[in-house]
């Protein structure tokens, strides 16, 4: 059984393309509310330890908002989050530490590269059995994705000195804009769909 499924409901329907499309983009709101609880309870990206526990905050409440955009059942809602808080966290603590905590845009663009392929790459082992080869560029995908959300964040102005554990809103939308193609690619039994019991099954 794959672990990217959800659990059965009473419905059989199938959410339209244009919902699941609105569901994924409100998710970018998942980065400001992650981003924002970490700068609260641990302040600046300035440190190793900050860079962890950070990007472990940021990353429960992201996965934990694209968990219920992709209408993953608990079990696997639950896997989706744990493994972005990790993978964030990881990949935070790897791309602030390798441009010394820097906040120019180069290197803000580089913890983003790293950060994004961390997050792609936890992600990756649970799509991996529902999108297979087209998993494995979701690293890479989302490694240019987050790029680009630091690229925005920081060109209108941001005061991106104060070292976010994450890009602000303007980042995420553009971020969630690039990533929507993954909600439509995903087999529509993600989303809670039972498949039919056969008449032998039913014997």
């Amino acid at each position: 059984m794959s672990i990217l499924t959800t659990a059965p409901t009473r419905t059989s329907a199938v959410p339209s393309p244009t919902r699941t499309l609105t569901r994924w983009l409100v998710s970018f709101t998942g980065f400001p509310l992650g981003g924002f609880a970490a700068m609260m309870i641990i302040g600046p990206v300035d440190s190793l330890g900050s860079a962890v526990v950070g990007g472990l905050l940021t990353g429960l409440v992201l996965g934990a908002v694209q968990a219920w955009a992709l209408r993953l059942g608990w079990r696997t809602g639950t896997f989706w989050t744990l493994a972005t808080a990790v993978g964030l966290g990881v990949g935070l603590a790897v791309g602030a530490s390798a441009v010394g905590f820097g906040t120019g845009l180069p290197d803000l663009q580089l913890q983003g590269a790293i950060s994004g392929a961390a997050v792609g790459l936890a992600q990756a082992g649970l799509l991996w059995p529902r999108i297979r080869r087209w998993a494995l560029a979701w690293p890479i995908y989302l490694a240019a994705a987050w790029t680009a959300g630091w690229t925005v964040t920081s060109v209108i102005g941001v005061a991106v000195g104060d070292q976010f554990t994450v890009f602000g809103s303007s980042g995420a939308v553009t971020v969630a804009a690039l990533t929507s193609v993954l909600p439509l690619v995903l087999p529509s039994g993600r989303r809670g769909t039972a498949a039919p019991r056969s008449a032998t099954a039913n014997r």
